[in-house]
């Protein structure tokens, strides 16, 4: 059964997905302290990624795991506020759920640390 809030399409489907993606950030950046975190990372490194980078495609690579860190805190921070919204008794499969979810942060965090040594410093 699909969502009763499916359907619209063209232009007032992006104008409502730009919308609710402004929601994700804003509710992301108030709620999760490493979302908030990162960002303020984010605002250091990739001003220094195009700095630093000293072709087109170090600086595209300096910059995208920075993303990268970026779309995976926000997926891991979806999990956990679905997870919570089932229920806040412990389960060892919301336990799961939300370990796997930091271990994919900190699977983006070593990339982007990685590629910022292999591109600076090799």
């Amino acid at each position: 059964m699909e969502s009763p809030f499916k359907g619209k399409t063209g232009v007032s489907r992006l104008v409502n997905a730009f919308g609710y993606s402004v929601d994700g950030f804003k509710a992301a950046f108030k709620h999760e302290d490493a979302f908030r975190q990162e960002v303020f990372l984010s605002i250091v490194l990739i001003p220094l990624g195009l700095y630093l980078g000293k072709s087109g495609v170090e600086k595209a690579m300096l910059i995208a795991v920075v993303l990268l860190v970026l779309i995976v805190e926000l997926f891991n921070s979806a999990i956990e506020a679905a997870v919570d919204h089932t229920s806040l008794e412990r389960h060892p499969l919301a336990k799961r759920a939300k370990d796997i979810g930091s271990a994919a942060v900190f699977v983006a965090l070593t990339i982007a640390v990685s590629v910022w040594g292999l591109v600076l410093f090799v």
